[in-house]
């Protein structure tokens, strides 16, 4: 990777445990509905497989594939009884970036009515230039389609914008679109993993973007 972060003007968020503490309340909405599906769920399986890509998380637990639309409304559901809080300093950081001249925008395996609902909730829809969510992706992350549709949608290049993510599909799916790529620790299961995915930076928390942005 050759960018340099001074030539950054965008940067791209991932959004569950990247900006918003969602490990906790995703767990609980997918334990909620295994049992409500009558499926055993196990809890070393899912931290070892956990993926943004919630088939290969259903693929794994034995969750039978006819099951898998019912599972995802059942999810929403359970997840939607849930109030998700932002990552400490998620707010004040992103509106600084802004503030700096920062073009900003979300890309997100999560479910547009979700995820537009929290980035109001957060005050921050008129911060987002762009919000490309599962709906708008065929290919899911790693597959660096989701951000080559909000590189279109904003008119800028790749070369110019950086991918910050908690996961390794987040880092990987950055460097296939041949971003900067910037891993922030999360409570999400993979997020040790992170720094063996060679993000271009590693930051343990998302206050210190500001030090390198």
């Amino acid at each position: 990777m050759s960018n340099s972060i001074s030539s950054i003007t965008t940067l791209l968020f991932d959004w569950d445990g990247t900006v918003v503490d969602t490990a906790q309340l995703g767990l609980t909405a997918f334990e909620r509905s295994f049992a409500a599906l009558g499926v055993s769920f196990d809890h070393e399986t899912y931290r070892s497989v956990y993926s943004p890509n919630w088939y290969c998380v259903y693929e794994a637990l034995g969750l039978p594939k006819d099951k898998w639309r019912q599972a995802d409304e059942l999810w929403i559901h359970h997840y939607g009884e849930q109030v998700a809080q932002p990552v400490a300093g998620a707010q004040e950081t992103i509106q600084k970036l802004k503030g700096k001249g920062y073009r900003l925008g979300v890309v997100s395996s999560g479910s547009q009515c979700r995820v537009a609902r929290e980035i109001s909730e957060l005050g921050l829809e008129s911060i987002f230039e762009t919000v490309v969510c599962n709906e708008q992706m065929v290919e899911k992350k790693p597959h660096p389609e989701g951000l080559e549709t909000a590189l279109r949608s904003l008119g800028c290049a790749s070369a110019a914008t950086a991918y910050v993510g908690d996961s390794p599909e987040d880092i990987e799916m950055g460097k296939r679109a041949n971003m900067f790529t910037v891993g922030v620790r999360s409570d999400y299961p993979t997020s040790w993993k992170l720094k063996s995915h060679n993000p271009d930076i590693f930051i343990e928390s998302l206050r210190e973007l500001l030090h390198h942005f």
